[in-house]
């Protein structure tokens, strides 16, 4: 069993985050819904970090394969890691390093990754960030600059709560949108992540009733949240009528979503949460 991490690792540098009881007023789980296959893209635009996923022995832990464990056990790395505490964070990393041992480089791959690397999980710390602040200024308006400090300073968590040092988490927002911009810019897109990328945005793996019902409204919600570079890199058109109309959509979602009691808005982190102490406290997998 993978030794739990010390108390400073787990925290973020600088002057104080916020507690998990302020983050669950910023968290709107329909975010998650939303932006959950473009921040996939955003985070396998990393190319070890593509392969490792393409690449993975955990077949069962595949979103292609089985999409409704993995939208479970992804939200559930989500509400740990934000609105946990820190035996569940230490438990749900036990977990998931369980499932991370069998993914590194294979035979023939093109490029050399692996699951434990604090570089790889940074990016993809960094692209749940974004996702994040991204869906709360486009559902909320600009934070308060000072909340939205505090904010950044705790999503430090969505990459420490597995390897990731403390210390490689950007100190501002300001140092974090400098890395962001930086290291975006570098990323492309090759063939076979395009295409895995096409078949998650056309929902492949689901049932052909829903890839007809719900697969063009969702290639349009995951076009409207790329980075208009990787949009552009998945060969995606955007206008700025298309703009008008998805702003016209979320501003209809944020009026009633943003007005819900606490436990309803923040639906689905917190029942993964549940389920997750749940699962263990009746010995249950929790990945």
């Amino acid at each position: 069993m993978t030794a739990p991490l010390r108390k400073f690792e787990y925290e973020p540098v600088g002057p104080e985050p916020m507690t998990t009881e302020q983050v669950r007023e910023y968290i709107d789980g329909i975010g998650a819904f939303l932006g959950g296959a473009a921040n996939v893209i955003m985070q396998l635009s990393l190319t070890p970090v593509a392969y490792g996923v393409m690449e993975s022995d955990v077949h069962s832990g595949s979103i292609m394969v089985r999409p409704i464990k993995r939208l479970r056990t992804t939200l559930t790395y989500l509400a740990v890691a934000m609105i946990g505490d820190e035996d569940d964070r230490r438990d749900y990393r036990e977990a998931v390093n369980g499932s991370h041992r069998t993914i590194h480089t294979k035979p023939g791959s093109p490029v050399k990754y692996n699951a434990f690397d604090p570089k790889l999980q940074l990016w993809v710390a960094a692209c749940i960030y974004w996702g994040f602040d991204d869906i709360l200024h486009r559902m909320r308006g600009p934070m308060d600059p000072a909340v939205a400090e505090a904010f950044y300073r705790h999503c430090a968590r969505l990459g420490t709560t597995l390897q990731m040092r403390a210390e490689m988490w950007p100190a501002t927002r300001d140092e974090f949108y400098v890395y962001w911009e930086e290291n975006l810019a570098t990323k492309t897109i090759d063939e076979a992540t395009r295409t895995y990328f096409n078949a998650l945005t056309d929902l492949k793996m689901l049932p052909w009733p829903l890839q007809v019902t719900l697969g063009g409204l969702h290639r349009f919600i995951v076009t409207a949240l790329l980075p208009p570079h990787l949009r552009a890199q998945m060969g995606m058109s955007w206008t700025a009528r298309d703009e008008r109309v998805f702003g016209g959509f979320l501003r209809l979602i944020s009026a009633v979503w943003t007005r819900m009691p606490t436990p309803i808005r923040l639906f689905p982190f917190n029942f993964y949460l549940a389920d997750m102490r749940l699962r263990r406290r009746l010995g249950r997998p929790l990945v």
